[in-house]
């Protein structure tokens, strides 16, 4: 594969990085702005038309609700939440609902266009969408997870429907999430078991749905190391986020041989040079609720982890971590976005200059979003299958996909983010021409 400098070569209209060449810039972006620019630069290498640009840079349906919850006090709270409806050309909507403080609208616009171009680039039959509560749900109980979780399904329930829109869990939600979402629509409109995936299996979730982010990180690396020549054995990895993601990408990189030096979480981190005991950092992550005090391991920060001298770089907590502030300190060979842009663009320029190969959250972090995929297809047909099938079949789309971005990469002098998006770009823009939208 033709590189520059050790990173795939880019040329195309916004300005492409020319190693040992002056640099200008590319100024910090809110989330949804960072998104729009990598769009940009996708649609500037296909000639896309900007009547279409202007579509796909804005969201088709953009709904805001109260969502006002009984608190266990007894007094009344009322939060905001947001479903975004960015782009259905291919199928309906899909995206996941993320409780957290900082899920404002325009962090929340900002993932639903990722989930369109996820869900083109891995190539199955969604659009993009995603959902949010600004809440901190780490200081709520399970009673009143559930109040908001049931009020706030009942607010959007009117743009959801399983040909429609189906949510999945995102961050500080979960299976049980899941579970109250589908019970509360089920309430209003009947038993739907396939309005929501990341269900429990027992109410028709799928095998594999719990690992399956992580298990997609880890087949893109394997893929990534075989194209570039990295050796996996004793490849040092420093995974940033110990939620579901993150603690599955640790639990399995290890099949590859490499070797889980750093682990950060919200409250701190851990770092052991000669390698951490993963199954036994998660059992102490679980009984403790953090890798924090793990022994025989010395504590790190989360800025301090993403500056490792490491092999692998795996970002799998929020957004916007590596950014022009510490992106020249980056020292890993490799970055695997298992989080959902993790990269500013001012970074990501600054990663392409230095020979970091970069593959993106829409390639890296679509294995959740294919088994969801799957569990929808198994719970409209009331027909499931078992983990093996599952694992087989995430495995083939994974590798399919990575080995098409990197294709198109190679053939036209692109970076794999910049390939990723023109592929997601071109297929989108082809079903809106195909179903005659906006004649």
């Amino acid at each position: 594969m033709a590189r520059e400098g050790g990173a795939l070569a880019e040329t195309e209209t916004h300005a492409a990085v020319i190693p040992g060449a002056p640099r200008t810039r590319t100024p910090e972006l809110n989330p949804f702005e960072a998104v729009n620019f990598f769009f940009h630069r996708a649609a500037d290498h296909i000639g896309l038309s900007d009547e279409l640009r202007d579509v796909l840079t804005s969201s088709y349906r953009e709904l805001t609700v109260q969502v006002p919850v009984r608190l266990d006090d007894g007094t009344l709270q009322v939060f905001t939440g947001y479903r975004i409806q960015h782009n259905g050309a291919r199928g309906p909507y899909k995206g996941g609902i993320r409780y957290h403080p900082d899920a404002d609208i325009d962090e929340v616009r900002a993932l639903a266009s990722l989930m369109t171009w996820k869900t083109a680039v891995v190539d199955i039959p969604y659009g993009g969408a995603k959902g949010g509560v600004q809440c901190d749900p780490t200081m709520m109980s399970m009673g009143e997870k559930q109040r908001l979780t049931r009020r706030f399904t009942s607010a959007i329930s009117y743009v959801l429907g399983v040909n429609r829109d189906v949510p999945a869990p995102d961050v500080n939600t979960d299976a049980q999430t899941m579970a109250w979402m589908m019970d509360a629509y089920s309430g209003r409109y009947g038993y739907t078991p396939a309005i929501v995936t990341g269900k429990p299996v027992e109410l028709g979730g799928s095998y594999g749905r719990d690992a399956a982010t992580g298990r997609g990180v880890v087949y893109c690396l394997e893929e990534a190391a075989r194209d570039y020549g990295i050796d996996l054995a004793g490849a040092t990895v420093a995974i940033q986020g110990f939620g579901n993601v993150g603690s599955w990408v640790a639990r399995l990189i290890g099949e590859l041989g490499c070797r889980v030096v750093a682990v950060t979480d919200v409250k701190g981190g851990v770092h052991r040079a000669d390698g951490l005991d993963v199954p036994a950092l998660w059992g102490w992550a679980q009984e403790t609720g953090s890798v924090v005090g793990f022994s025989g391991a010395e504590e790190i920060s989360n800025a301090e982890l993403l500056e490792l001298d490491v092999d692998v770089l795996v970002p799998a907590a929020l957004d916007r971590v590596i950014n022009e502030g510490n992106a020249d300190r980056i020292k890993a060979r490799v970055v695997l976005e298992a989080a959902n842009h993790p990269v500013t663009p001012a970074a990501d320029d600054v990663l392409q200059e230095k020979g970091v190969i970069v593959v993106p959250d829409i390639l890296a972090n679509a294995g959740g979003v294919i088994v969801s995929y799957f569990e929808w297809v198994q719970a409209n047909q009331a027909y499931w299958w078992d983990a093996s099938e599952v694992e087989s079949r995430l495995a083939d789309r994974m590798r399919a996909a990575w080995l098409n971005v990197r294709d198109y990469a190679a053939n036209n002098g692109l970076t794999l983010r910049t390939a990723a998006t023109c592929l997601a770009v071109e297929r989108v823009t082809e079903a809106h021409r195909l179903r005659g939208l906006y004649p």
